[in-house]
């Protein structure tokens, strides 16, 4: 057994790409459009992804639909070589750090679609520092 993709379901593509993408970092492997069913699928991996494993599928169904309560889904995690430069750079790109990463370790923010991403420091904590430590959780996550 290998695991594929994790699934999440996008209001607004260009959004969704903005935020994946060009903010926290992923790119686009593949995308299919298909008529008959009125959806588009994106599968996007972090930089170092193949083309088939460790995806994430951003499904966008053509017909309006309103998702709440996540499906009983839980979040996305990513690691990253240093957690306080991705948490800078997502606040420089108007991204709120839900969770902040006081411990050097985690940090959780949402998607457009009120997805919960946890991004974990590669390897061991980091040294904790300031603002981190004093930084408090906005909203959930």
């Amino acid at each position: 057994m290998k695991y594929l993709h994790t699934m999440v379901r996008v209001k607004n593509i260009d959004e969704s790409i903005d935020f994946y993408c060009n903010k926290l970092g992923l790119k686009e492997i593949r995308r299919r459009d298909s008529e008959k069913g009125r959806f588009t699928l994106i599968f996007l991996g972090a930089k170092n992804s193949n083309e088939e494993t460790g995806l994430l599928e951003l499904t966008y169904n053509w017909d309006p639909e309103e998702y709440t309560g996540g499906r009983n889904f839980g979040h996305l995690a990513y690691s990253v070589k240093n957690i306080y430069e991705t948490c800078d750079n997502l606040m420089a790109n108007g991204v709120t750090i839900n969770r902040p990463p006081r411990d050097g370790r985690m940090a959780f923010i949402k998607s457009p679609d009120n997805i919960s991403i946890e991004i974990l420091q590669e390897g061991g904590a980091l040294p904790i520092k300031e603002p981190w430590v004093s930084m408090e959780n906005d909203g959930s996550w």
